[in-house]
């Protein structure tokens, strides 16, 4: 899929409406439109990474920022101090559905352990 097909890059480019809960130069932050917890937001980065296999040791930056962002979004929605989950997942096997990189910050419930 190239970019210009990309979904998500379409939501970040704001080619396609969504619910952002936040947004800078390098990320927004949306509401799921099919969430599975009551918090349940999507960290898209703006520059096109199909999956965290596709980052590299220059993306470092831009990773940080999406775990420091995310603790902020928990912060402002209440879920800080219960706990969430931030999760990233990796290929078709590993759960992605959309080949871009993103998290999944969820919150707002028990999520148990193991996943899946």
């Amino acid at each position: 899929m190239s970019e210009g097909d990309c979904l998500f890059c379409k939501i970040a480019n704001q080619e396609i409406h969504a619910n952002v809960v936040f947004e800078d130069d390098k990320l927004v932050a949306i509401k799921d439109i099919d969430p599975v917890a009551p918090v349940h937001i999507l960290l898209i980065p703006k520059s096109h990474r199909a999956s965290l296999n596709a980052t590299t040791a220059e993306d470092i930056e831009l990773l940080g920022h999406i775990q420091l962002t995310a603790a902020a979004i928990a912060k402002k929605l209440n879920v800080a101090e219960e706990g969430y989950r931030l999760l990233c997942n990796c290929g078709p096997a590993g759960g992605q559905a959309v080949m871009h990189i993103h998290y999944h910050l969820l919150g707002g419930r028990d999520l148990g352990w193991p996943p899946g």
